[in-house]
């Protein structure tokens, strides 16, 4: 394909993305209110008073939730349409790779979520919490940034959740080796404590308990990026 059928192909799935996306919009706004009272309901949004400092604020958060919603029911679509146009460049192995590994990177996508939003919010919130009241402040926080802070916590460590399948994904199409993520280790775990310091509260407690789960996901990583290459030297030697 040249230049142009390949910008062509991309508008045209990016419009069918969108069209599907406006669809579940009408989904989205009915079930906004619902979510943002369960929200509320548990910690640590059941902890507070979530007020509104514009006349907008109710129908910026009301929007964005809707969008939010639509966006998680029309991913899959999404990832569809992604893949129809980028699998005309890949090898046959590097598709059969991609496809496999597609639903271990939903549920992991999803462990780092309810992660990030059961276990680190909430402490994150508690600590500065106490910062707050120990100040003598009074805590009056808008639903607007409320949710940009339990933004900033959770998507990134959903993020990092996919550490193990995107290692993997990259051991089986041969750009990883266990040998190389072996020599980057130490490097590895700076980056880690820089997350986890980054995402959870300035206190060596929060540190440790965000930072460990990231050690972990890293030295699973190395472990099935090994199983990896060791399938893949076999197969390669059965062909051979």
């Amino acid at each position: 394909m040249t230049l142009l059928s390949h910008l062509t192909e991309l508008r045209r799935r990016i419009w069918r993305s969108l069209a599907v996306v406006l669809l579940s919009m009408g989904g989205g706004l009915y079930l906004a209110p619902k979510l943002l009272r369960y929200l509320k309901s548990v910690p640590p949004g059941s902890e507070m008073t979530w007020n509104v400092f514009s006349p907008w604020d109710g129908i910026r958060m009301y929007m964005s939730i809707a969008l939010v919603i639509a966006l998680t029911v029309s991913l899959p679509y999404i990832l569809y349409q992604l893949w129809g146009f980028v699998k005309q460049g890949l090898h046959q192995q590097e598709r059969t790779a991609a496809l496999r590994y597609v639903p271990y990177s939903v549920i992991c996508f999803l462990t780092g979520l309810a992660f990030g939003y059961f276990v680190v919010l909430p402490m994150s919130f508690s600590f500065t919490s106490k910062i707050t009241k120990s100040m003598d402040l009074v805590e009056t926080y808008g639903v607007a940034q409320y949710f940009g802070f339990m933004m900033n916590i959770v998507i990134p460590l959903a993020i990092a959740f996919e550490l193990p399948v995107i290692v993997m994904f990259l051991t089986k199409i041969g750009i990883l080796t266990p040998q190389v993520l072996h020599k980057m280790r130490r490097y590895a775990y700076l980056v880690l404590v820089i997350v986890a310091s980054l995402i959870s509260p300035p206190e060596l407690i929060s540190h440790l308990l965000v930072f460990v789960p990231l050690v972990v996901l890293y030295e699973i990583s190395v472990l099935l990026s090994r199983v990896v290459y060791g399938r893949r030297k076999t197969t390669a030697l059965v062909e051979a």
